[in-house]
């Protein structure tokens, strides 16, 4: 089963490849897609839509996982991110791909056993279950790793979109 896991945003959106085959774990890819602050917003969505068609494009995943939206105080940040969002859905959508959605709650449970851990267990666990040599800088990026391994440890539970 191959998996696109995303962490979505509008400044930021984190992504992973990774193929899940007999209970092992093999990381393809990872990396994140950034926009400029002062880029208007639309171009900034295009840019999301249109390199997010190229990975999957090139890796082919059978299933997107996606962290489901979560607001904080900021609700223009929040709207923001719920469009790019969308973007990243329809984008998706339109390759046939089955989509399914995870709180961050679920996704540290199926991480590290515990849904109210800290960013560095659930990032400790990562590096573990993909067996990389280190982290990387962004939390993105980590986060749809995280993301990725939640869909693989809770697919036979879950529903898509």
């Amino acid at each position: 089963m191959r998996i696109l896991g995303i962490d979505p945003g509008f400044a930021i959106t984190g992504y992973s490849v990774i193929d899940y085959v007999g209970n092992k774990f093999n990381l393809i890819t990872a990396g994140a897609i950034e926009t400029k602050a002062k880029t208007p917003f639309p171009y900034r969505l295009s840019r999301i839509y249109d390199d997010l068609n190229e990975i999957i494009n090139e890796y082919k995943p059978e299933v997107m996982s996606i962290e489901e939206l979560f607001f904080n105080n900021n609700i223009k940040t929040g709207i923001n991110v719920a469009q790019a969002r969308g973007i990243v859905l329809l984008a998706a959508y339109q390759h046939q791909i089955p989509i399914y959605e995870y709180t961050p709650l679920q996704v540290k449970q199926a991480v590290v056993g515990y849904g109210r851990a800290e960013k560095k267990q659930v990032q400790k666990m990562v590096q573990s279950i993909l067996k990389v040599d280190k982290i990387p800088k962004l939390d993105d990026i980590t986060d749809s790793m995280a993301i990725g391994i939640c869909y693989a440890h809770s697919a036979k539970f879950s529903e898509p979109l």
